[in-house]
C-alpha cells in the first residue's frame, strides 16, 4: 500500500519463457467492501502473435474470499491446452508474488478439473484440503461446490 491508501502496483517487466508471453492488460485496485483485493491480469500470448491463448491473474491480498478463488488464477483456451501453458505462467509470476510477500501462494481449482490439478503439481504445489463452497459464494451459485486448496512455498 502507498501512504494514500491505495495499492502500489508495480512494473513487473517482460515476462517471457520461450514463446510464451505474459502482457499485463489489467489492474484491479482492491475493494474491501466486496471482499475484493487488488489484481493484475495478464492475457497469455505466444511471442509473435497478437490472439490471446488464454489468462492468468495474480491477486495481491488474503481475503476470505481468495479461500476458495485463489490468489492465483488461470485458463487456457480450448486449441492451446497440452502445452504446460497455465504452469509456465505460474512460474513467471512467482517473483512478482514474492515481491507482494505471497507466501504461501494459494491456487485452487474443482476437484474434477484434472489439468488444473495437474498444474499445481507440476509447479509443487502441495493439496491441502478440498473445501465446501459457502452457499453466498458467486461460484455456488453457478452449481460449483467443492475448491481444491493448493499452497506454493515460495
Amino acid at each position: 500500500m502507498s501512504t494514500s491508501g491505495r495499492f502500489d502496483f508495480v512494473d513487473p517487466g517482460p515476462l517471457i519463457d520461450g514463446e510464451l508471453e505474459l502482457v499485463l492488460d489489467q489492474k484491479a485496485d482492491g475493494d474491501p467492501a466486496r471482499k475484493l483485493v487488488p489484481a493484475y491480469g495478464f492475457k497469455m500470448i505466444l511471442r509473435g502473435r497478437v490472439d490471446e491463448i488464454g489468462r492468468i491473474t495474480l491477486r495481491v491480498g488474503n481475503a476470505e474470499r481468495l479461500l476458495y478463488v485463489g490468489q492465483i488464477g488461470y485458463q487456457v483456451a480450448p486449441g492451446h491446452r497440452g502445452h504446460q501453458y497455465a504452469a509456465r505462467a505460474c512460474r513467471l509470476l512467482l517473483p512478482l508474488a514474492r515481491h507482494h510477500g505471497l507466501n504461501p501462494l494459494w491456487i485452487t481449482c474443482n476437484p474434477e478439473n484434472v489439468a488444473s490439478r495437474r498444474t499445481c503439481e507440476l509447479l509443487g504445489a502441495e493439496l491441502v484440503e478440498i473445501v465446501a463452497l459457502p452457499e453466498d459464494v458467486d461460484m455456488h451459485r453457478r452449481g460449483e461446490r467443492y475448491k481444491c486448496r493448493y499452497r506454493l512455498s515460495l
